[in-house]
């Protein structure tokens, strides 16, 4: 099962008018670069311009608050968000109150040096923040291919997107097989919001 090469489907009409919006926060790339493969795989069945990589840092407030689902990824620092992207959710809490961001569809990524690096604390804590906005969680479920580092999830994770960064920069990690899955992530996410849309009546 081979997704590492960038689709040239033609984007699915019925998903003409839906957004998704990945929002990451990345220190030194590797999180950017898992971030930019689930817009990738979400442009397989979405139109270029309505899927968008959001930097926490330079975050286009317009694009979340209309986009139809929210991507969040993050790296592991301490067993939790880092620091900006926990300022980022803190900075979402007038949207909560007004329950601004209710019924969006919601799903997210974790990227830590380690095999387990406590990413599952990540997704954990980032559904958790979703299931506060009242947002609707969206999981992985895609069965390992194997273990290697050209395998599909082989790191076994379903609630979210795991990855891996080595010591190494990030045009070299985390590995295809995690690229791949996030690729074939960001198509699963798009194919189910354009399954779930409201019909016109």
């Amino acid at each position: 099962m081979n997704t590492s090469v960038a689709s040239t489907k033609t984007p699915n009409k019925q998903g003409s008018h839906l957004s998704i919006a990945v929002i990451y926060h990345s220190n030194y790339g590797h999180t950017k670069r898992v971030a930019e493969a689930v817009a990738t795989g979400a442009r397989q069945q979405l139109p270029e311009s309505q899927v968008k990589a959001v930097d926490v840092h330079d975050v286009d407030w317009d694009f979340l608050d209309q986009a139809d689902l929210l991507v969040f990824g993050s790296a592991v620092y301490m067993g939790s968000v880092p620091a900006g992207f926990k300022t980022f959710m803190d900075e979402t809490s007038k949207r909560w109150y007004n329950r601004e961001w209710e019924g969006k569809w919601a799903a997210a990524f974790a990227n830590s040096g380690g095999l387990s690096g406590d990413k599952l604390a990540v997704l954990q804590q980032i559904c958790l923040y979703t299931m506060q906005h009242g947002m609707n969680w969206i999981g992985l479920p895609l069965m390992p291919t194997g273990h290697t580092e050209t395998d599909l999830n082989r790191l076994s994770s379903f609630l979210g997107l795991m990855t891996q960064s080595g010591d190494a920069p990030p045009d070299e990690t985390p590995c295809q097989g995690d690229i791949d899955t996030a690729i074939w992530f960001g198509d699963h996410l798009a194919k189910t919001i354009i399954k779930h849309q409201p019909i016109a009546v």
